[in-house]
């Protein structure tokens, strides 16, 4: 017996913690927390593009999400970002990535015009990888 009580009294109680009860709540808060994080992630709503393509797998940890609404209006990572002030926006975030990635999310209504120029825009930064994000709900795997 690994705990023996000096004293035959009845009301003298040994007081240590059952920390069982609490390991298993824990446990259960983990697994509630690591299955809804990646629920919480849902960014802008924007009507992607349908393709019969599957989607590449991506090394990033943290992908930069350019985004541009239906009424052409951009997101970084859901911050909402004037066009005038995007180029100096992107260049503060980048600074903190080893990577120079940026997956880019546009409205499939937006015209090819200002798609492109957003392209441009990020060729003429030095964005190394630029990924774009599509709809492949609808694609058949042949």
């Amino acid at each position: 017996m690994a705990f023996q009580r000096q004293s035959e009294d009845p009301f003298d109680h040994l007081a240590d913690i059952n920390v069982t009860p609490l390991v298993d709540v824990m446990l259960v808060l983990l697994i509630i927390f690591m299955v809804t994080a990646p629920m919480l992630h849902q960014g802008i709503s924007v009507a992607l593009p349908k393709t019969a393509t599957t989607n590449l797998r991506s090394g990033l940890e943290d992908p930069i999400v350019l985004s541009i609404s239906r009424d052409g209006l951009y997101y970084i990572n859901e911050t909402p970002v004037a066009r005038g002030l995007l180029k100096d926006r992107l260049r503060a975030i980048l600074r903190n990535h080893k990577e120079k990635a940026v997956l880019l999310k546009a409205d499939r209504s937006l015209s090819y015009g200002t798609v492109v120029e957003t392209l441009d825009l990020l060729n003429r930064m030095g964005i190394e990888s630029l990924g774009m994000i599509t709809d492949t709900s609808g694609s058949k795997t042949k």
